[in-house]
């Protein structure tokens, strides 16, 4: 019998650091990556320009199976290509997060991805990113990471990641907008976010991602991935 692809695991809600460590370990190992919140925001992004209500749970369903969406790595980003135009930028914003949290409780659309995520799975390994991939997506990983870290201490990245870029925002809309994504994420009745029972859970609250990747280093080094 063949030995499984491996896939490293990486969950947890927004602002604690997973895209950034989840490229810098594919990065590491030479693996794919998996951005699998990119996936729902290209969705809700996709429903939109259709004019579709994000509640429409099997309009929205059908826009994910039918998704037209390919990936490619440039200057060391991960850029999704929809029908053809790379919309990077249209997906990173606030809103595009809130409307990605409403798709993805929504349990066709949920059921419609699943399948395209794992077939992200492909030699010589996996390194996954989200809020499910320990849990439902890839139960199987050799290695579960979730990340977690104070409200607060989200926002005020956040803020600052806005603020570099010159984009006016406010830090109180910034931490009630994480809290009810939080709560939608946390409470949905397919797939809520939570770590697995076998996930190494890092708080991140106080810790630079330097530290984070050290430490998850040494998790691979213990597991003989690197």
């Amino acid at each position: 019998m063949s030995t499984p692809i491996p896939v490293v695991t990486v969950d947890g809600p927004s602002g604690t650091g997973k895209g950034t460590l989840c490229a810098l370990l594919a990065q590491t190992l030479n693996w794919h990556f998996l951005d699998s919140g990119a996936l729902y925001r290209l969705v809700a992004l996709r429903a939109g320009d259709l004019g579709l209500a994000l509640e429409d749970e099997s309009a929205v369903a059908a826009v994910a199976l039918a998704l037209p969406v390919t990936f490619s790595i440039q200057d060391g980003e991960f850029r999704p290509v929809l029908d053809g135009v790379d919309v990077s930028a249209r997906i990173r914003t606030e809103e595009a997060g809130t409307h990605a949290s409403i798709v993805a409780a929504l349990p066709a659309v949920r059921a419609a991805l699943l399948d395209r995520q794992r077939n992200f799975r492909q030699a010589p390994g996996l390194v996954a990113d989200g809020r499910d991939m320990g849990t439902v997506i890839f139960p199987d990983a050799v290695l579960k990471i979730f990340l977690t870290a104070s409200a607060e201490a989200r926002a005020e990245r956040r803020y600052k990641q806005l603020s570099d870029k010159g984009m006016g925002v406010n830090l109180r809309a910034l931490l009630e907008d994480i809290r009810r994504r939080d709560q939608r994420d946390q409470q949905r009745a397919i797939a809520p976010l939570q770590p697995a029972p076998d996930a190494i859970i890092l708080d991140t609250t106080r810790l630079g991602i330097s530290e984070v990747e050290d430490r998850v280093r040494q998790l691979l080094h213990e597991r003989r991935l690197a």
